[in-house]
């Protein structure tokens, strides 16, 4: 039996104190086998500089995809000591990577969203300058702190690639941080890049700023408004298969959105396996003054049309595949990229 009026009825409109939302799914299942032997470290170092470095209006969701009860336990701790973690949410089994992602992306109401794996190590200033690309690019809505100079490539970067061609300007500029690209591909174990690639990448400017083209989804920051256009039923692949590409990387670019990183890297994946310089440059990262920057306002956004998505589409076909070599000496690149 209900007995009386329930309050909230009476005062019923949402209400948040944020403006920015990180998710990050954790799966760690156990801390024997050789692939999750670190995994609880990497986790810590994870957290430790995310929570250093963002603002005050920014909140974090956990999800617990199937954890041990060593990591569910320091989660828990990490929960209760921390408010800008206002969302630990737990699963007894694995529900994959994107449908945890969605869990926290679809019941959130901040304007900015940002996803994560939890082997990212987050440097100071990488919330500053996701924003600024976001606020200085109305038409972006996927950006990245970790550039990459191979992201031009992407078939997901079609509205991009119109908007370079006929409102921005292209051209190929410095790597302002080739330290962090090498170490990226360290820690995914292959070579990713020749030397060219760590002298040069392909950038988009307009009268305000200058951004890198594409970027990679193991942490990458969203406008909401880009989950609008993503697919109404849940995923039911764990993890690949497409499924961050359907999810994340289409509704981006079919919406009409740039997919962008910043100039500088401000994030490091660090894999599974801790090493000597994660825990010295963690020690200089929690040096560092905490942020306190927080955005004045963010611009609307303002997508490219369906007909830009489908130039985009061909034009992208022909010279960022074609004839590349073609257009991309005619911006200045005289050597094979």
């Amino acid at each position: 039996m209900r007995i009386g009026d329930n309050p909230e009825k009476h005062s019923n409109q949402l209400e948040i104190d944020s403006y920015h939302r990180v998710v990050i799914p954790v799966y760690i299942p156990n801390l024997t086998e050789d692939y999750f032997r670190d995994g609880l470290k990497i986790l810590k170092l994870c957290l430790g500089t995310l929570l250093h470095t963002i603002n005050p209006k920014t909140r974090i969701s956990i999800i617990d995809n199937g954890c041990c009860d060593e990591v569910i336990n320091y989660l828990k701790e990490q929960f209760a000591a921390h408010k800008a973690i206002d969302q630990l949410l737990h699963s007894k089994i694995n529900l994959g990577k994107v449908n945890a992602l969605y869990s926290a992306i679809k019941s959130n109401l901040e304007p900015i969203i940002s996803i994560t794996d939890a082997d990212v190590m987050f440097l100071p200033g990488w919330q500053e300058g996701v924003e600024g690309v976001l606020n200085d690019f109305p038409e972006a809505g996927m950006v990245s702190p970790v550039p990459t100079s191979r992201g031009y490539a992407s078939i997901y970067t079609y509205s991009t690639a119109y908007y370079g061609l006929f409102k921005g300007k292209l051209a190929f500029s410095d790597v302002a941080d080739p330290d962090g690209m090498i170490k990226f591909q360290e820690s995914i174990g292959r070579q990713m890049y020749e030397p060219i690639h760590l002298e040069k990448y392909l950038t988009v400017a307009n009268k305000r700023s200058k951004a890198v083209i594409g970027c990679g989804h193991f942490v990458a920051t969203f406008r909401a408004e880009v989950f609008e256009h993503a697919p109404t039923e849940n995923c039911h692949v764990k993890i690949v298969g497409g499924s961050e590409n359907n999810y994340l990387d289409i509704p981006n670019d079919k919406g009409g959105f740039l997919r962008l990183s910043t100039l500088k890297n401000y994030a490091y994946h660090l894999g599974n396996s801790e090493e000597d310089w994660m825990l010295k440059k963690y020690d200089e990262v929690l040096a560092h003054p905490k942020n306190e920057h927080i955005l004045a306002s963010l611009s609307k956004p303002h997508p490219i049309s369906k007909r830009g998505y489908f130039v985009g589409k061909v034009m992208h076909k022909l010279l960022f595949s074609k004839f590349k070599r073609s257009f991309f000496k005619l911006k200045g690149m005289k050597q094979p990229y």
